[in-house]
Formats: C-alpha cells, sequence, structure tokens
C-alpha cells in the first residue's frame, strides 16, 4: 500500500509546474462477462490521452496509474520504455515540453474491494454489474492521470460493453452508439466535462434497471427569464428493480433542486442528474457529478421505519448540495476536505428539514451525527476541522465525524453567530468568485468578512483551527426565595491544547408539572458564552427550575453537562419532556418550542455523562428500560437501542452485564407487545429484541416467529427480519449451518449471501472461528462485502472466550495486512478484528505493547490502533463506574 501513496508536497510541486487542458478516456468493458481468467486479474482496456502544460519546459514530472500491465506510454510521439518509467504506481515523465500530449495504453484490473472498477457478478441472475469509486485516489486504478484534487480538467469518456447494457457517466451520452461484435456490443461516447478533479469521475455500467424523470424550474424574470430542465435518472440492480421507489427518490431530488436554486443562485451546473444505488459499496455515497452514487441498502427489500427514508433523503441532499460544495468549488489539497463535507453536510440537513416531509431531521442531527463527532473529538486522533493531511493515507482516514458532523455543527454555529442570510449571501459569492477552481479556508473567510462584517480569522482560530469538544455546565444560584438569583454557564476543554470558545446556546428553564406529569419549559434565554464562566442575562427572579438545560434547542457544537438537581430530575421524569397535552395552553417560552429536540438533547447528555464514565452505566441502561418506551421519535428510539446495547456490553461491569442484557430483553419484548401493530416503532423494539435475546423462553420466541408458530399482532416478519432473528439464533447455538443454508435457499440473492456469510461466521464455535479469521486474515479471495460479513459475524458479544485466542495472532498480522490489503479492506480488518470485546486489561496492556514496538509503523496504522486502544480503555473506566455504583447509583 504505501507505494501508492502520495504526499501534499509532492502534490503541490506537480501542482506549481503542471496545468491540464483535458482528458480522453477510452474503456473497453467488454471483459466483464468473459469467463475470468485461470491466473491473474481479470482485466479490461484502459487507453488514456491527457493534454497539459508545463511551466518549465525540460522539468520532470510523474502521472499516476496502478495496472497490471502498462502496454504502452507515449509522450508527444515518443514511445517510452514502459519497464523504465513504470514501477507500479507511477509512470516517470521527463523532458517535458511546454505543451504535451501524453498516451497510455494500459491493462487495468477490476475491483473486488470496492475500489476503483468494481465487479459484481450478482449470484441471483449470474449479470455482471460494474461502477466506478475513486475518493480519495482510485481513478488511478481505472485510468491514467494526475490524481490531486488540485489539477482539475474538461474530462471525455468512451466505453465500450455489451450492447444491451445501461451504460452512464457524468455527462450525457453523445448520438448512437457505435455497434461491434455483431450487435454484441457497442462503444458509448459522453459529453466531455465541465472542469472537475479525477475522484469524482465516474462510469456505471450493467444491465441495470433504470427509471427516468425531469426536473422542470424557471429561474430569474423578465429579460433574465429561463427555463431549467435536468433529466432526471434513477437506477439499480434488476433483482432489486421489485424493491425500488423511484417515485420517492425522485421527490426528494426535485425538492433538494428547488431548494438549492432557491438559496444559492447558482444554476445546477452539470446537466444530467442520475444516481445509482450500487451493490458492494464502500460508502454511503459520492458526489460524482450527473452520476452520484449510492450504496444499494438505501434499496429497503424489507419493511424499515420512517427513519430509514429519513437517512436515504438527507443522503441524497448531502450528496446534492456537493454539487456546489465541493465539485463545482473543489479544495486544493485535503487538508482543505472539510470545505466539501461539513458544507455538505450541515446544508443537506437544512435542506432535509426546509425541504422535505422530515421537519424534525435537526433532531437527528443532535442525536446522531453530533454523537459520532464527540466521539471522533475526543479520541487520540482528534484534529481541527481544518486537518494537516499529510498524505493519502491520511486523507482516507479523515472522513470522519470531525471532517463531517462536527464541521456541519461549526457551521450551524457560526449561522447563529452571523445569521441565516449572511451565511448564504456568503456562500452565493463563494460560488461565483471561484466556480471551477480550488480553494482553501482563507477564500471561504474572505467572502464571509464580507457579508458580516466580522473577524472571521477569529471564528476560525476558535472553531476550525483548534481541537477537542467543550463541556458546559449549568451553575444556578437561589435566594431563600426559591427564586434564581445568578444562572452562570461553566466552560470546560479538556485534552493537550485545551481551548474555551465563544458560543452562541440558548438556556431553557423547565419546572416539572405534576398534574400534567410533564416537564414545562418556562423560561429561555439567549447568551454568548464565552471564557470559562459566563452569568446568563434574563433568568434572574425566575422560579427554582428543575432542569436547566444548557444548549437548548441544540445552537452549539459541545457537551452537555447536568447540575445535580436537573440531573435528579431526569432520572425521575426523563420521559415527562413532552408535548403540551391537548387542549392545553402552553407557557409564554413554550411557543415554537420543540419539546422532542429537547428530550434528545437529554438523552445524549446521559450517554455522554456514560461514556466518560461519570454515570454508571446500569443507570443509563435502567433510564432507557423507564423511558425509551414513552419515545416519540423513532430515529432517537433506535439510537437508544444502540446505545444501551453498548453500554451493556462494553460499559457494564462484566459481573452484572448478563443480569443488564435480560434486563433490556425483558423490556424490549414488552415494549414489542405493546407497540402499535405494523408501526416502525413496533419493528424497532422487533430488532432490538433480537439483538438481546439470550435466555431459552426468547430464543424459543424468536424460533416460532421464524416458522410461523408465534405471531405478534402486525409484526410482518420479511425476509429482512428472517435474517436478523436467524443471526440471533446462530450465534446462540440454535440454529447450525443447514438451517442458515436453508435459509439462503429461501433468499439466494446478493443479500441473502451477505447475510448467510454473517449468520454462518456468528455460530459459537472454535472451528467456525477459524474458519472466519482465515478467510479474513489468510486470502485475499472475498469482495469488501463478504470481509465486512465475516467480520461481524465473527466479534458476536458473548463469545469473548471464542475470540480471545485471535488478540495475539491480531497483532501479529497487522503489518502484514497493512502492507499487502488495499485500504479499504486494510482498514477494514484493522477496526473490525481488534479485540475490543475482551474489555480487559490484558488487551489493553498488549495494545500498548504494539504500539511501542511498533513506532515506526504507517502513521495512518497506528492511528486506527490509537483509536481502538482509546475505546477500549474508556470502557474499562466506565466499568470500573459502573463496578462502584452496585451499592447504589451514583453521579
Amino acid at each position: 500500500m504505501s507505494g501508492e501513496n502520495l504526499t501534499r508536497d509532492e502534490a503541490r510541486r506537480r501542482a506549481r509546474l503542471l496545468s491540464v487542458d483535458g482528458y480522453e478516456v477510452a474503456l473497453d468493458l467488454r471483459s466483464a462477462v468473459a469467463p475470468p481468467p485461470a491466473d491473474g486479474a481479470r482485466t479490461f482496456r484502459s487507453t488514456t490521452t491527457i493534454r497539459f502544460a508545463c511551466s518549465e519546459p525540460g522539468a520532470s514530472s510523474f502521472a499516476d496509474l496502478i495496472a497490471p500491465k502498462v502496454h504502452s506510454v507515449t509522450l508527444n510521439g515518443r514511445s517510452l520504455p514502459v519497464d523504465t518509467v513504470y514501477d507500479g504506481s507511477r509512470i516517470i515523465l521527463d523532458g517535458l515540453a511546454a505543451e504535451n500530449e501524453l498516451v497510455v495504453d494500459a491493462a487495468c484490473a477490476y475491483s473486488r474491494t470496492g475500489e476503483g472498477l468494481h465487479h459484481f457478478l450478482d449470484p441471483e441472475d449470474g449479470e455482471v454489474y460494474l461502477y466506478t469509486q475513486y475518493e480519495p485516489a482510485d481513478a488511478r486504478r481505472v485510468f491514467a492521470n494526475f490524481e490531486q484534487p488540485d489539477l482539475k480538467a474538461p474530462f471525455g469518456f468512451t466505453v465500450t460493453a455489451p450492447a444491451e447494457w445501461t451504460v452512464l457517466s457524468n455527462g450525457v451520452q453523445e448520438g448512437e452508439p457505435q455497434i461491434l461484435d455483431e450487435g454484441a456490443a457497442s462503444t458509448r461516447r459522453f459529453a466531455r466535462t465541465q472542469p472537475i478533479s479525477t475522484y469524482i469521475t465516474a462510469v456505471v455500467a450493467g444491465p441495470y434497471h433504470y427509471v427516468t424523470d425531469t426536473y422542470r424550474r424557471t429561474l430569474g424574470s423578465g429579460a433574465e427569464r429561463t427555463e431549467l430542465e435536468i433529466p432526471l435518472g434513477a437506477l439499480c440492480r434488476k433483482g432489486l428493480a421489485r424493491h425500488f421507489d423511484p417515485e420517492d427518490v425522485f421527490t426528494v431530488t426535485k425538492q433538494g433542486l428547488d431548494f438549492f436554486h432557491d438559496h444559492f443562485a447558482f444554476p445546477y451546473p452539470f446537466g444530467k442528474y442520475d444516481q445509482a444505488f450500487v451493490p458492494e459499496y464502500n460508502l454511503g455515497a459520492m458526489e460524482n457529478p450527473g452520476m452520484v452514487t449510492f450504496r444499494e441498502e438505501f434499496v429497503f427489500r424489507g419493511k424499515v421505519t420512517e427513519a430509514s427514508y429519513e437517512g436515504r433523503a438527507n443522503v441524497i441532499l448531502h450528496e446534492m448540495a456537493h454539487m456546489w460544495f465541493g465539485d463545482l468549488v473543489t479544495m486544493e489539497w485535503w487538508d482543505d476536505l472539510w470545505l466539501k463535507e461539513s458544507f455538505a453536510d450541515f446544508m443537506g440537513a437544512l435542506a432535509l428539514v426546509e425541504a422535505t416531509r422530515f421537519e424534525d431531521g435537526w433532531i437527528t442531527f443532535a442525536n446522531r451525527r453530533k454523537s459520532w463527532a464527540y466521539r471522533a473529538d475526543q479520541l487520540p486522533s482528534t484534529h481541527p476541522v481544518t486537518a494537516d493531511i499529510r498524505d493519502l493515507e491520511d486523507a482516507k482516514l479523515n472522513f470522519d465525524g470531525i471532517t463531517y458532523a462536527k464541521g456541519a455543527s461549526v457551521l450551524k454555529q457560526l449561522v447563529a453567530y452571523v445569521g441565516r442570510d449572511t451565511f448564504l449571501e456568503g456562500a452565493r459569492r463563494y460560488f461565483q468568485r471561484h466556480a471551477w477552481g480550488n480553494t482553501t479556508l482563507g477564500d471561504l473567510l474572505s467572502v464571509l468578512s464580507e457579508t458580516s462584517g466580522r473577524d472571521m480569522e477569529a471564528w476560525s482560530r476558535d472553531w476550525l483551527q483548534t481541537q477537542g469538544v467543550n463541556s458546559l455546565t449549568p451553575q444556578v444560584t437561589c435566594g431563600s426565595d426559591g427564586r434564581v438569583t445568578e444562572l452562570a454557564v461553566l466552560q470546560e476543554a479538556q485534552g493537550d491544547e485545551p481551548v474555551l470558545r465563544p458560543h452562541r446556546v440558548a438556556v431553557g428553564l423547565y419546572r416539572h408539572d405534576v398534574a400534567q406529569s410533564r416537564l414545562v419549559r418556562y423560561a429561555r434565554a439567549e447568551t454568548d458564552v464565552t471564557g470559562a464562566r459566563t452569568v446568563v442575562a434574563g433568568l434572574a427572579g425566575q422560579e427554582r427550575p428543575d432542569l436547566v438545560l444548557v444548549n437548548d434547542d441544540d445552537l452549539t457544537y459541545c457537551k452537555t453537562r447536568l447540575d445535580e438537581v436537573s440531573l435528579a430530575t431526569l432520572r425521575a421524569h426523563l420521559g415527562d419532556l413532552t408535548p403540551p397535552r391537548a387542549g392545553g395552553r402552553p407557557a409564554a417560552a413554550e411557543e415554537g418550542h420543540n419539546a422532542a429536540l429537547s428530550r434528545a438533547l437529554c438523552w445524549s447528555a446521559m450517554w455522554n455523562l456514560t461514556r466518560d464514565g461519570l454515570m454508571p452505566a446500569r443507570d443509563f441502561i435502567g433510564l432507557v428500560a423507564d423511558f425509551a418506551g414513552d419515545e416519540s421519535e423513532i430515529g432517537v428510539l433506535q439510537m437508544l437501542h444502540v446505545w444501551s446495547r453498548t453500554a451493556v456490553t462494553h460499559y457494564a461491569a462484566p459481573e452484572w452485564r448478563e443480569q443488564g442484557r435480560r434486563a433490556l430483553a425483558e423490556r424490549a419484548l414488552s415494549r414489542l407487545r405493546l407497540a402499535e401493530p405494523g408501526s416502525g416503532h413496533q419493528l424497532a423494539w422487533a430488532r432490538h429484541f433480537a439483538a438481546l435475546a439470550t435466555d431459552e423462553k426468547d430464543l424459543r420466541l424468536l424460533q416460532g416467529l421464524l416458522a410461523g408458530t408465534a405471531r405478534i399482532d402486525g409484526l410482518d416478519v420479511d425476509q429482512e427480519l428472517r435474517w436478523t432473528f436467524l443471526e440471533t439464533l446462530a450465534a446462540r447455538g440454535e440454529a447450525d449451518a443447514a438451517a442458515v443454508d436453508a435459509e439462503l435457499g429461501r433468499d439466494d440473492t446478493a443479500s441473502g449471501k451477505r447475510h448467510h456469510v454473517r449468520c454462518l461466521a456468528a455460530r459459537p464455535s472454535a472451528e467456525v472461528k477459524a474458519e472466519a479469521w482465515k478467510a479474513v486474515i489468510e486470502s485475499d479471495r472475498l469482495s469488501n462485502a463478504l470481509v465486512d460479513a465475516t467480520i461481524a459475524g465473527f466479534a458476536q458479544p458473548g463469545q469473548e472466550e471464542l475470540t480471545a485466542p485471535y488478540a495475539g495472532p491480531y497483532f501479529e498480522a497487522l503489518e502484514e495486512i497493512w502492507r499487502t490489503r488495499s485500504i479499504e479492506i486494510a482498514m477494514a480488518v484493522v477496526r473490525g478484528l481488534y479485540p475490543d470485546l475482551q474489555t480487559d486489561q490484558a488487551t489493553l496492556d498488549a495494545t500498548d505493547a504494539w504500539l511501542t514496538a511498533h513506532e515506526d509503523a504507517a502513521p495512518a496504522l497506528r492511528r486506527l490502533v490509537l483509536e481502538a486502544r482509546d475505546d477500549l480503555g474508556r470502557a474499562l473506566r466506565a466499568q470500573r463506574c459502573d463496578a462502584a455504583s452496585a451499592g447504589g447509583p451514583t453521579g
């Protein structure tokens, strides 16, 4: 892997030397349907012509290409000796002229790891499906190029493939296909793109199910009135067509295009808008202009909750925001990855809330996205939003919760700081000023300073160029009359370089209304928190609160802490944070108050206390048992299910763990039976129950639901839910290989195959674990999706004794895995097989020993191990807190 790396310094030198006029790329994909070779990789023909200028004639540089074989390299009409100029990842270019033409003819390899041109053979119908995925630097696996984001250029693609296939690229197809092989194949040419970076070029090819629609919009008025028409497409594998709902995809797409046209004042610049849902995808989605790709799990094969539809809509809008933030205007180098990802995350959420049916999207943002950011920002690998990215391996790991969710949270804080109109005007100027170019942080700060009149450099230093998350805690002083004399907010920072930041926050005061069994917000004040202690104006004289919620309405990015009274109130009444009852007159402070958002923020505060070892895991589990059943927001409920299972598996004292798991399972079954038949809540409780079931009666129920001999009113045990139940039964030793094979017979599809592999690896047998380990560690034959499935099955809670023998071999294999596997597979193995389920000091010591003995290991590999070590250390601290609480609750 290391030989394929590219450093920031190398990229900067090349960018100073070269400018690219354009690419012509011809791909011959007919080999995709041919029998695989007896030995070696399955390959396709790739012929690339690059026209580029050199500012220093006579200088040397290099082009990027990763290919099993290069047939020829021609520079300015001169044939170069391949064995001399090509080293497996770079083509050395000596003696460059002022104007150059490079032609590279190569045999490139189809991928089975989701990197480059991925080749998928559908087990259901034997059809082949292809798609490309490049970010940050895998276009070089498909065609020769200059693989860095600031060497943008127009691209023209020509693709030869089976004639009956759907073949798509960034641009529209030009003219009719050229028929070849007596009609068996055809060559299609696609319109030349605007200047874009290599990593967002795309080709999708195969017998995809393809549906079309059209977006129409009138822009401007009077003499400037124009009619905009954008062809829309949505596609998936033929085997998924019966589950596909393109109407909903198109609805969200049109709503998003309306929203961005209304707010960006820059028409969508890439012509058509295709969206492909593709198999074995490593990411959620990718913003290739005109040809967005998504993981096909967004085509729902069974019943899902509304949270899943909201999640898909959010991803659609996130990728659409990238058409402007990232594709039209692109960061210069991966240091400023946030310039696209943070903005897309924020603008996607804003569009979701304001343009679609998912009006409570900010609740999901506060509960899920920020949880991701808080975790990442407390790891030893935490970094500023604007990161120091030394090379491509660094870049690959920085697609993290800081770059996405913290960056988006910071932008949400910025909007509260400068105002929404000011922020959007800055975005509009940014697009107009830098269209088709590359930018850095300074370019964005410049336009925001213009529109806001504020010192954006100071804001940037505080929020973008420092790391770590602040904690905000209320401090309430009351007089003898029971009224507030002073309410202050205390700010803390941790880490090697603690920073106290300015925060725009809303502070809400709540009383417990016994008659209505509600926590009612009766006062609210907004303030700017600065320094270690800030007095909140406007709340003195209010009656003593039962709950003080700092960062009510979720304006800033912080960990919300609770004073002792507030914590006690939530322990007893968290479920009472609800909207006014029908017919009740809301208090003045409740006008427009989103009680569900406040409740989600309280849950997040409780979870952060648990993760930080400040509240026993059993207390958090008790809160979930007591109050999650009344949670109205399905996305919050599903997050609580995940958190409670994490708490019982990693944070609870080992001697109490099984008791906690049984308590959660009992409550889950009770709520499952009480849930509205056919509702999303019922489905969520069913999945949660299945993940927790351990004792005989629960396992018998799952078997009965699979066999049809047991029934819960309204619960449709569809194929996806069957696999969920079967995985639990397999992991508990109640379903053998024959039962798992029989289920594959019912669902002999690509999705079924992944479930099958996971269930087989989940069985509680030493032989099974040995087979799974060998399949992942000692072989590279599994595709990326099946590697993930095997790892997921291997690491099962409750099977610690079976997986303990692999802790030593894990550390022994790390460097070889990193050296020999693609970075996607290596990351999956390093993260997925880390022995965190052991949750013991011996594993922590083994991790420290490896880190000490391998100080010269690849920095990206060390980062992954350090992150895993930090999670384990956190779990051990939380377990000590939980064990210490056995005599009673502690705060």
